[in-house]
């Protein structure tokens, strides 16, 4: 005998799940941020000549953790989708935008490639956007919870082209008493 769950035991399944995503997202996240010093905690980055648009320090950990919850809800509705045709490529394609987020504040800040953090996020923002797809063919819920990440990295790349062109010698500027930084 086959028994349909209840919308009580569905809810309770997507809260365990939620429960491991969300902090396994979270913590990708400040791991991310603890590789390098970033923000104001980044000599060189301070040094820099930034556009305008450039929010004030507090909004940057402000935004991300709030992307990285959102998108930790996002992957736990696409787990708890069993059965779903593409839960496997959307599981695959998450993870590996989640691992170009993680090289991003290494290669900006630690190795202060501007123009190949550029690329990366590039590469980040077409494999979130490709994640989001397949997202909305399993659960719109999901996709819809990663669209503020979307509309994030298109404005974190904005600011790192205006970034790169206001500083073209940055991967040379090092201000004095700056901490040490990595190398790729």
């Amino acid at each position: 005998m086959r028994e349909v769950a209840s919308k009580r035991q569905l809810w309770l399944e997507f809260m365990r799940v939620a429960l491991v995503t969300v902090p396994l997202v979270l913590l990708q996240g400040f791991t991310a941020a603890r590789l390098v010093p970033t923000g104001s905690e980044n000599a060189w980055y301070q040094a820099l000549v930034k556009p305008a648009e450039t929010p004030p320090n507090w909004v940057f950990p402000v935004a991300w953790t709030t992307l990285y919850i959102l998108m930790g809800l996002a992957i736990a509705v696409i787990v708890n989708a069993r059965g779903a045709r593409a839960r496997g490529l959307a599981i695959g394609l998450f993870a590996a935008q989640l691992a170009v987020n993680l090289a991003w504040s290494p290669i900006f800040f630690g190795a202060h490639l501007v123009f190949w953090s550029l690329v990366t996020i590039g590469a980040m923002f077409v494999l979130a956007l490709a994640a989001t797809i397949v997202f909305a063919r399993i659960r719109a819920t999901a996709a819809l919870l990663m669209l503020p990440y979307l509309a994030w990295i298109g404005f974190a790349g904005l600011l790192t082209y205006k970034i790169d062109r206001l500083n073209p010698n940055a991967e040379a500027l090092v201000a004095p008493g700056s901490s040490a930084q990595i190398g790729l």
